[in-house]
């Protein structure tokens, strides 16, 4: 009993501290959380706009669409349809994101109006080796997916990487990297895109 009351006694105001600290984190978090999901949500409009020209309005999707990831969590899917300014749908973008090499990575994909095809892919945030995986970021893999078919990605260790189809050519001493983000989108666009199917929002592939 002596020992806790000696303890208590000497340790008393660093309990105060990381309690005060920790609610003051606590508070600062959530007066900043709003404004930290307004600048992500203008980060990711202006990305679309440089992957479908000519977007002005993002309607977000309010049908229930899951996305399940590789480790069996799931969670509602964040999908725009993106309209001219005179409400002509250009294409749909959404977000996708999952674990890199060294960490979490997000990324917008923009697909055309039916589906079919990938209209450009850009990196939303990333926290992967500079000089090596954040090379994801880079214009020689990123357009690699505009032209794309709306479908399985492969990847590969070599190959023409200007040539539009489903096969990626991996980043040089990032494949881990390179990897990571054919498997993100493979698991975000074919689900969502499966399940706008069955919901009507967009054809069939065989009609």
């Amino acid at each position: 009993m002596a020992k806790l009351k000696y303890f208590l006694q000497e340790s008393w105001l660093l309990l105060a501290s990381s309690f005060c600290f920790g609610l003051l984190i606590a508070m600062t978090n959530t007066a900043l959380s709003g404004r930290i999901e307004q600048n992500k949500a203008a980060k990711l409009n202006d990305l679309t706009k440089a992957l479908l020209p000519g977007a002005e309005i993002f309607q977000p999707v309010e049908a229930e669409i899951q996305v399940e990831r590789p480790d069996g969590a799931k969670e509602k899917a964040k999908i725009f349809e993106v309209l001219s300014g005179d409400k002509q749908r250009l294409g749909w973008s959404f977000n996708a994101h999952g674990t890199g090499f060294a960490g979490p990575v997000e990324l917008v994909l923009a697909v055309d109006k039916d589906f079919q095809k990938i209209m450009g892919m850009n990196v939303l945030a990333s926290s992967e080796t500079p000089g090596f995986g954040d090379q994801i970021k880079s214009d020689y893999y990123r357009k690699q997916y505009a032209g794309a078919p709306a479908e399985q990605l492969t990847l590969a260790k070599s190959g023409d990487p200007t040539v539009a189809d489903a096969q990626i050519v991996a980043i040089t001493g990032a494949t881990v990297s390179s990897q990571a983000v054919v498997e993100i989108v493979n698991t975000f666009l074919t689900q969502i895109k499966s399940q706008m199917q069955e919901k009507g929002l967009i054809a069939n592939d065989n009609q």
